[in-house]
């Protein structure tokens, strides 16, 4: 049997934990929490690229760029936008971040 499923929500108002946010499913849920985000709201006015690489930067792995645009889905629909599949800003971070910069871990010091 199929483990129970958190609702996802239909606008930010609605969205009271992580996992009800569309695209956020439990794994992703837990990597934000790891990096600090423990309510929906607190993703508003958040940087998804700094979200994305402290995630990076924590887990000490270069996280694959559709993680980038699951927090940009996330961020976006909090600030009001509707829901849309994560994949629909992968054109944007494909425009405003350059694939060799993301998730590059800063060595020594």
């Amino acid at each position: 049997m199929p483990k129970s499923r958190t609702p996802k929500a239909s606008d930010a108002r609605s969205a009271t934990e992580l996992e009800s946010i569309p695209n956020i499913g439990a794994s992703l849920a837990q990597d934000l929490r790891r990096i600090g985000i423990k309510r929906p709201p607190e993703l508003i006015g958040r940087d998804p690229r700094l979200l994305y690489e402290a995630l990076c930067a924590l887990t000490r792995t270069r996280q694959d760029p559709c993680v980038l645009d699951t927090f940009i889905s996330a961020v976006r629909f909090m600030e009001g936008a509707p829901a849309r599949p994560w994949w629909h800003y992968t054109p944007e971070r494909k425009k405003k971040y350059h694939a060799s910069s993301l998730g590059v871990l800063k060595r020594g010091g």
